[in-house]
C-alpha cells in the first residue's frame, strides 16, 4: 500500500519529487514513514526524480540603457504579500518554434501571480505579466519589483508603468545570476517538472500546459523546502489564518 501512495504522489508531481518530499507529502495525508523505507521502496520500483536540462538564454544585457539599482542584494526574506516582486523571462521549444514565458513571482510565499506568453519576446510581454499580476494581487504602492538586466526591463514603457504604479524598481548586478535566484527557480521547477523529455507540437498545446502547471500543480500543491514543505497558495492562507486570530 504504501507504494501505491508513493507512486501516486510521484506521478502527481510530474515524476519530479524525490524521497524529501514524497515524505513531506505523505505526512501531509497522514501517513508516517521514515526516509530509509521510501528511498528503498523508490529503489525497488524504480522511482527517481527527474534531472535538469540547459536551456536557451534568453537575457541579452549588453545595451545602454538606464539600469535600476539593487535594492535587494540576494536578500530573499519578505513577510507580507505583495512586498517584494520578481521578474523574468524564459523560452519553451515547441515544433511549431519558440514560446515566450515572462512571470511574476511574489517573495514572500513563491507564488506565481502574474505571467504572459507570446511567440517573441518585446516589452509588451513583460508588461502584460506585471499587469495581471496587479489586476490579481493589487498591491499597494512602494512594492519592489526586482529583475535581471534583459533589455526589456530598463525600457522606457516599463520603468514608466512602474513609477507610475508607485512602485519601485531593482536590477540585479552585472553578470551576477543569484541576484534573481528566486525567479529562475520557478523556471528550473517548470521545465524539469512538465516539460524534461516531452516535446510541445504547437505553442497553444504548451500554453495549455503551463497555465495547469502554474495554477493547478506550481501555486496550488507544489511543496516548496523554502515554505516549510507548503505549497505557496497554503502558505498564504496559513499566514492569513495566523493573522486573523492573533488580531
Amino acid at each position: 500500500m504504501l507504494t501505491i501512495e508513493i507512486k501516486r504522489i510521484h506521478k502527481a508531481s510530474y515524476g519530479t519529487y524525490g524521497t524529501r518530499r514524497i515524505k513531506e507529502q505523505l505526512k501531509k495525508d497522514g501517513i508516517r514513514c521514515g526516509k530509509n523505507g521510501i528511498s528503498r521502496l523508490m529503489n525497488e520500483n524504480n522511482i527517481s526524480s527527474r534531472l535538469k536540462r540547459k536551456y536557451k538564454a534568453t537575457t541579452y544585457s549588453n545595451h545602454k540603457l538606464n539600469v535600476a539599482p539593487n535594492l535587494l542584494k540576494q536578500d530573499f526574506n519578505v513577510d507580507e504579500p505583495n512586498k517584494v516582486y520578481v521578474g523574468d523571462i524564459t523560452c519553451i521549444s515547441t515544433d511549431a518554434g519558440w514560446i515566450y514565458l515572462a512571470t511574476v513571482v511574489d517573495l514572500f510565499n513563491r507564488e506565481v501571480v502574474g505571467w504572459s506568453m507570446d511567440s517573441t519576446m518585446t516589452r509588451k510581454l513583460i508588461i502584460d505579466a506585471f499587469n495581471a499580476a496587479v489586476d490579481k494581487e493589487n498591491p499597494e504602492d512602494g512594492l519592489i519589483f526586482h529583475s535581471d538586466r534583459g533589455v526589456q526591463y530598463p525600457s522606457y514603457d516599463y520603468q514608466d508603468l512602474l513609477r507610475e504604479s508607485g512602485f519601485l524598481q531593482s536590477m540585479s548586478a552585472k553578470g551576477c545570476c543569484y541576484d534573481n535566484a528566486c525567479a529562475e527557480t520557478f523556471f528550473a521547477s517548470l521545465k524539469k517538472d512538465k516539460q524534461y523529455g516531452y516535446k510541445f507540437k504547437t505553442r497553444a498545446e504548451a500554453k495549455a500546459a503551463i497555465v495547469e502547471y502554474i495554477e493547478l500543480f506550481y501555486n496550488s500543491r507544489r511543496l516548496h523546502s523554502t515554505l516549510g514543505f507548503q505549497s505557496p497558495k497554503e502558505f498564504k492562507k496559513n499566514y492569513y489564518f495566523k493573522l486573523k486570530h492573533v488580531a
